[in-house]
């Protein structure tokens, strides 16, 4: 069965699609089955992998809702060699329509049990706000994959986005833990990312994963031709991590 783990940080810009994008096509490239679940309403992670948000058939809005499954709404990222569970606009619209429905926080956990033996890892990008779309991907869950970057506002971000787990995992899913932090747009040179990424080391421990994304251009570049960065530059510094942090997660899930 997959293993389903959310993307997730409260504050924006912080590479959650970027991360959930190249390290699902990290996992490809390392013969793992991936299928990435874009939960955002951007659409982001839907065009990073090379799939057209505007002329969606059935998309997570749809699934959410009970009018499609995955099965039937998902795509084929050619480029990255992974499934997508697309999205666009319309998914904001969800957030409305499921306060009347029965079961509102469980939808996508439903949704996706139908499909989670088709896949060894199953990856969803949340959007940048505590909503009931990024709590649907948190009850879906085994675990929470947090990218953030060494910089002061991002350590106080982190304790809110803590407690929100402990809420949840106490609250909807028993399931639910932190697997690890990830630093990413790191640039060894500002001092103060160094200072930061010591502390998260002495705090967190073995919750730091080893792989450090760099601050990358060729990253940035790839979303604009529709793939991700692993495919896009492969020899780039920031493909290459992600290849490393996509091998890092197949070891830990082995300890898991």
């Amino acid at each position: 069965m997959a293993k389903i783990f959310c993307v997730a940080n409260q504050k924006g810009g912080v590479g959650k699609t970027t991360t959930t994008v190249n390290l699902s096509a990290g996992l490809a490239k390392l013969n793992q089955r991936v299928l990435l679940v874009d939960l955002d309403p951007q659409g982001n992670a839907t065009m990073g992998a090379g799939i057209n948000k505007a002329g969606l058939s059935a998309s997570t809005y749809e699934v959410l809702l009970g009018s499609a499954d995955v099965a039937s709404a998902r795509q084929r990222s050619e480029s990255g060699r992974f499934d997508v569970l697309p999205s666009n606009r319309e998914l904001a619209g969800a957030e409305v329509e499921m306060v009347e429905l029965d079961n509102r926080e469980r939808r996508l956990k439903d949704a996706l049990a139908a499909v989670e033996g088709d896949y060894d890892f199953i990856l969803i990008d949340c959007p940048p706000a505590l909503s009931m779309l990024t709590l649907n991907g948190l009850c879906s869950a085994h675990g929470v994959i947090i990218p953030m970057q060494c910089e002061y506002y991002a350590l106080e971000g982190l304790s809110d986005l803590v407690n929100t787990i402990k809420k949840v995992h106490a609250n909807l899913n028993h399931d639910l833990k932190i697997i690890g932090l990830l630093r990413v747009m790191f640039d060894p040179r500002v001092t103060l990312s160094q200072q930061v990424s010591s502390q998260l080391e002495e705090h967190f421990g073995d919750k730091v994963f080893k792989t450090v994304i760099p601050r990358n251009v060729r990253l940035a570049e790839a979303p604009s031709y529709g793939m991700p960065g692993v495919v896009f530059d492969p020899s780039s510094k920031g493909a290459q991590a992600y290849i490393a942090f996509g091998a890092e997660m197949v070891q830990r899930i082995k300890t898991m």
